[in-house]
């Protein structure tokens, strides 16, 4: 019973370090941070299949298209916005069970038009394998984005 004890408290010892340290993350000549070699991350700025993902439609004033955004990650579960400033959205999202921390951004470059493209990035911080779910999230953000957007746009 006692070595089942120390194996449980060195276990959740090793998971309080699961969140890993807060990279140091932005855009870069407008890029955002590439992926690391991993399967754990997806960007709309990258070239390679296997972390290409399309970036997000919107339609609407770079302010418009941020508020709607910033709803849409208000009410994410597990969600935490860290900073949103002028172009440029970047929020952290905590698993329930073990509190894994993904960090997620998202860039709106200037356009002459109201056809935005929202570049995004989302990338976990520890381990090697996400089984998909940053790619789930960017299109679960995606999806609920798309119906706020054109609800915003029809009033």
């Amino acid at each position: 019973m006692k070595r089942q004890v120390q194996v449980v408290l060195v276990g959740l010892l090793l998971l309080t370090g699961c969140s890993g340290v807060r990279p140091e993350l932005g855009i870069e000549k407008g890029q955002l941070t590439p992926c690391p070699d991993t399967p754990n991350c997806v960007n709309s700025q990258a070239q390679d299949e296997e972390h290409a993902i399309a970036p997000i439609a919107a339609t609407g004033t770079l302010s418009e298209v941020k508020i709607d955004l910033l709803e849409v990650l208000d009410n994410s579960k597990g969600s935490n916005i860290i900073a949103a400033r002028d172009n440029y959205i970047r929020a952290e999202f905590t698993s329930n069970i073990f509190r894994f921390v993904d960090d997620v951004e998202f860039y709106i470059p200037e356009q002459t038009t109201k056809e935005l493209r929202i570049q995004v990035r989302s990338a976990s911080r520890v381990g090697y394998s996400d089984f998909g779910v940053n790619r789930k999230r960017i299109e679960k953000i995606r999806r609920k984005f798309k119906a706020i957007n054109n609800k915003t746009l029809s009033q």
